[in-house]
């Protein structure tokens, strides 16, 4: 068992033979529960490294999302601001929403580029 570190959390990864394949997991190496996909492959170090894509693409993954979550927030408190926003000080409370959508959907393209790569 190896450990290896995807942004800021350490797994701990196993891998077994079964079946004439090998077989690689995770687990959270704090808690060692369990974490992610088995992945197989042709040889120990084929079956790890499939597994170390699928780690870096889940931590990719998870952050697009909470950008794009956070980017949701940001537009609803510009939503809910604008109500008392003066229309004769800086921008209008249309292009403040204007600006916070454009957020969202710059989240939103960036989650489903993320998403359009993740290992098989």
């Amino acid at each position: 068992m190896r450990t290896i570190t995807i942004g800021d959390t350490e797994y701990a990864v196993r891998v077994i033979e079964r079946d004439g394949q090998f077989v690689a997991s995770a687990s959270r190496a704090y808690s060692g529960h369990p974490f992610g996909i088995e992945c197989a492959g042709a040889t120990e170090s084929a079956a790890e490294a499939r597994l170390a894509d699928w780690l870096n693409w889940q931590h990719e993954h998870a952050a697009a999302l909470e950008a794009l979550q956070q980017a949701e927030r940001a537009y609803h408190r510009t939503v809910a601001g604008s109500a008392f926003a003066s229309a004769t000080e800086g921008p209008s409370a249309i292009e403040w929403q204007k600006e916070s959508l454009e957020l969202i959907e710059e989240a939103r393209v960036r989650l489903d580029e993320v998403r359009a790569r993740r290992p098989t």
